[in-house]
């Protein structure tokens, strides 16, 4: 998770679009030739893109856009200290 790659998904991409692109990695990680070095990339991709979706949904509800990054890190970082 990079922060600031979220921050700029979230800023030059609409949700639709992240949604979409997020549909079309998950289908390519079925493919049987995947390598375990492809999964770990796309699997930072989607990482970062569902950050993405997640603050951009928090904007939309109201949040400031810094709030929402912010606090998108926080509860991430929260669920890898548990």
């Amino acid at each position: 998770m990079k922060l600031p790659v979220i921050r700029h998904l979230q800023q030059n991409n609409d949700l639709e679009s992240i949604e979409k692109t997020i549909t079309v990695l998950e289908s390519f990680t079925e493919h049987r030739s995947v390598t375990d070095t492809d999964m770990d990339v796309i699997g930072e991709l989607l990482t970062n893109l569902c950050g993405a979706a997640e603050v951009h949904q928090m904007v939309k509800d109201g949040m400031p856009e810094r709030e929402a990054a912010n606090s998108f890190a926080q509860k991430v970082l929260g669920s890898i200290d548990r």
